[in-house]
């Protein structure tokens, strides 16, 4: 028996679009590194299921945990529902990986560009554009992207 779609979750459509921006922008840099002075801020839920960190870090950030991608960094793989990435904390090297529906913020400060998700009770996404990009990852006017006036109420 198939389940038919009652309602489209269009909410749901563009929360999975606004993800897929992170996958693709991680996708570019892992083929060819990051291109000129782009660099990523991305906030994350460090107890999220999927995310895998060492203990130590799960320690220091048993919540949430906000990693740069710009210099330093090795070994970046980006898969469908997550990536993994070499970062060196406190001088020790570790492999941290990230399910995509993990991260809570995501921004490239050089482009003015940011997304900002939210976990709701449910323990799924939405995108939430109101506070996209907070003032210090950010100097100037950013891009937001806003989806709210398509949105129910």
């Amino acid at each position: 028996m198939v389940n038919f779609i009652e309602n489209i979750d269009y909410d749901g459509l563009v929360e999975k679009s606004l993800r897929s921006v992170v996958y693709y922008a991680l996708k570019i840099v892992e083929e060819q590194g990051l291109p000129g002075e782009n660099h990523f801020y991305i906030t994350f839920k460090t107890n999220f299921p999927g995310t895998v960190l060492s203990k130590n870090l799960q320690v220091q950030y048993p919540d949430t945990m906000t990693i740069v991608l710009q210099n330093q960094f090795e070994n970046l793989i980006v898969r469908h529902n997550s990536f993994s990435v070499d970062l060196s904390f406190g001088g020790i090297p570790q492999t941290i990986t990230i399910p995509y529906d993990a991260i809570t913020y995501f921004a490239d400060p050089y482009a003015k560009f940011g997304l900002s998700f939210t976990l709701d009770e449910d323990n799924t996404q939405t995108a939430n554009t109101e506070s996209a990009v907070p003032q210090s990852a950010v100097s100037g006017d950013a891009q937001i992207i806003s989806f709210d006036s398509y949105r129910r109420k």
